[in-house]
């Protein structure tokens, strides 16, 4: 409970996506250091703790793969085992917390260095013969309740909670990985201040293309995304800026001359890789909608 709580003011004061350092250093407990995790094992035990207290989906390096398969379905996260020996320490260790019932912690990785934690999850299946276990994500507010196993309604909450924090981190995910691709700074205005920045969708989550991947984002501060949701300004397939003519002709503040107008015509600022840029497909579809709706 205690690391719940120190995770829960982490989230409020650094944002629902977590550094390394933080979770490594953890938090005191009387006089006792308790890190969360230590990025090199996914299934973590504090020496203060008889199980563990975390996992860890390892976050994928460039042109790498994760080291472990870990995925998630209708009935849950399936978590890979500790390597293959079903009686490692490890893979125990998760056994004894699923036959408890302990909540624990669970990490995914984004990037390198960032994860989204979500907590209280359970371990609600162990398949030796597939080397994984199955997780599901509970309610905060019932983390320090002590469930019983086989409620149904419990089962039903946890499925379905499971199912939202999966959508939510796969938001966080998408954000995380365009705002780093556009070096942490508003593509049209080149704003820094990483608090402020959002990745805008080229086309949408209800389109069929509308994935949560680089190249159908562009990192924008908060304001530039707004006016790209709203039409009030496109990207062009050849990467400029267009600001809707009613818009451009308007007579207002300096907020509208500096914030919008002046941007007119120039060239968006694209990733260092190359891999990381818009599609030039999901541009020209987009474009298409605007020039329309204008």
């Amino acid at each position: 409970m205690a690391a719940f709580r120190f995770l829960e003011e982490q989230v409020r004061l650094v944002g629902e996506v977590l550094p390394l350092n933080i979770l490594r250093e953890g938090f005191q407990l009387d006089s006792q250091r308790i890190p969360l995790m230590n990025a090199v094992q996914g299934i973590f035990k504090p020496a203060a703790m008889e199980i563990p207290l975390s996992i860890t989906t390892t976050a994928p390096k460039e042109r790498q793969e994760r080291p472990y398969d870990d995925l998630m379905t209708d009935a849950g996260l399936l978590y890979r085992y500790r390597g293959k020996d079903v009686n490692h320490p490890d893979n125990v260790g998760l056994r004894t917390a699923m036959q408890r019932q302990r909540p624990l912690i669970y990490f995914h990785g984004i990037i390198p260095g960032q994860y989204f934690p979500e907590w209280p999850v359970y371990i609600i299946g162990d398949a030796p013969a597939e080397l994984t276990f199955t997780v599901n994500i509970d309610d905060r507010q019932l983390a320090g309740m002590q469930p019983r196993d086989d409620d149904e309604e419990t089962a039903g909450r946890r499925r379905y909670v499971t199912r939202l924090v999966q959508q939510r981190a796969h938001q966080a995910s998408f954000r995380i990985r365009v705002i780093e691709a556009y070096q942490r700074h508003c593509a049209i205005c080149r704003l820094r201040h990483q608090e402020l920045l959002e990745a805008a969708h080229i086309l949408p989550d209800r389109h069929p293309l509308g994935e949560p991947i680089v190249p159908n984002g562009v990192a924008l501060c908060s304001l530039h995304h707004c006016a790209f949701d709203t039409n009030i300004l496109a990207v062009t397939p050849e990467f400029r800026i267009e600001i809707r003519q009613d818009v451009l002709e308007e007579k207002d503040g300096p907020m509208l001359i500096h914030g919008l107008q002046t941007f007119h015509g120039a060239k968006i600022e694209l990733p260092r890789r190359k891999s990381a840029w818009p599609k030039r497909e999901f541009l020209e579809e987009r474009y298409a909608l605007f020039k329309k709706l204008a």
